[in-house]
């Protein structure tokens, strides 16, 4: 039987995972402590030897604006609601011309410290932080925009990025035929259980939070039998969502952590899969803070690592 193993798959977007949402005069502060953040993410993951999955908005591994320009595809996303067409910024001149001076829009510097960090897989967030169930848009809009980001990630860093993660947890399975016909083999999945599964309206951004303090589903670890292999493709679902440390919900801190420490433990034990997943954004608020938190799961790992012989997986480990 194989061992457990301890998959971290990271959401990275910056100011494009949210263009309709936040205000960006608001979140500059946000955003650079992010950029801050990530590097000292990279030297936990090498300190404990993590394997991670960076999916990763294709917008941002453009060089400048010019460049960007040439990879839009023709084909864009019409989306019903015209707030989520963050091209719009690109067209208006509302980003700035290279990372030097938004470091907000484009992060070439920070995916080179990426790909050049051992155990690092860069992988796909869409080019333009896609939305695949909006109303409007199509499947051939989500081909156009899954080639230019596997274009442009093979013309600045020579990478053909296999692993996908849908912005927003969005997933379409209408949609994976198209995927893998532009190159992708694995792709994360929503969490297997009754509130992911399906929409409560208001109640379920609740169910979520109230499941990261007390067990209201089953087990969020899976077995390895249970990941699907299917037409080239491979589906992983999420286990967790790594909710972030902030001041008002201090007196919780701990019983988040310990759910999740519990359920390593449990996965190492049982020799199952257990899959955790944030947003480097989710740091901006209390970087130091939600870095100790981490440095807490990664040591725990490592304990669990020696005595189970628990192993640390990206996602596209999966299917080599």
């Amino acid at each position: 039987m194989e061992n457990g193993k301890f998959i971290i798959s990271l959401d990275f977007e910056l100011h494009w995972g949210g263009v309709e949402l936040w205000d960006l005069e608001l979140k500059k502060e946000y955003f650079n402590t992010t950029r801050i953040g990530i590097p000292k993410m990279l030297d936990l993951f090498t300190q404990y030897q993590i394997h991670c999955t960076w999916a990763t908005v294709g917008f941002l591994f453009a060089k400048n604006r010019d460049q960007l320009k040439e990879f839009i595809p023709k084909d864009l996303p019409s989306y019903l609601n015209t707030d989520l067409n963050y091209y719009s910024l690109i067209e208006q001149n509302l980003i700035g011309y290279s990372e030097e001076d938004d470091p907000l829009h484009y992060a070439t510097s920070l995916i080179n410290e990426i790909v050049n960090t051992p155990n690092q897989e860069l992988a796909s967030h869409t080019f333009c932080h896609y939305y695949c169930n909006e109303e409007g848009q199509n499947v051939n809009q989500f081909e156009a925009d899954i080639q230019a980001a596997q274009k442009i990630a093979k013309e600045n860093f020579g990478i053909k990025l296999k692993s996908l993660v849908f912005p927003r947890n969005q997933f379409n399975k209408e949609y994976l035929e198209v995927a893998k016909k532009s190159g992708i083999k694995v792709f994360r999945s929503n969490p297997n259980v009754w509130f992911w599964q399906n929409n409560y309206g208001n109640l379920t951004p609740l169910l979520r939070a109230m499941d990261t303090l007390l067990p209201i589903s089953k087990s969020l670890s899976f077995r390895q039998k249970e990941i699907v292999f299917s037409d080239g493709i491979v589906e992983i679902p999420a286990s967790r969502f790594f909710r972030p440390y902030i001041l008002k919900e201090s007196s919780i801190r701990k019983i988040k952590l310990n759910r999740i420490l519990r359920e390593l433990t449990f996965a190492a034990r049982n020799n199952r899969i257990y899959h955790l997943w944030w947003h480097p954004h989710n740091f901006g608020d209390a970087l130091q803070e939600n870095l100790e938190d981490l440095e807490i799961i990664l040591s725990h790992y490592a304990d669990l690592n020696l005595k189970y012989g628990f192993e640390s997986k990206s996602m596209g480990a999966f299917f080599d």
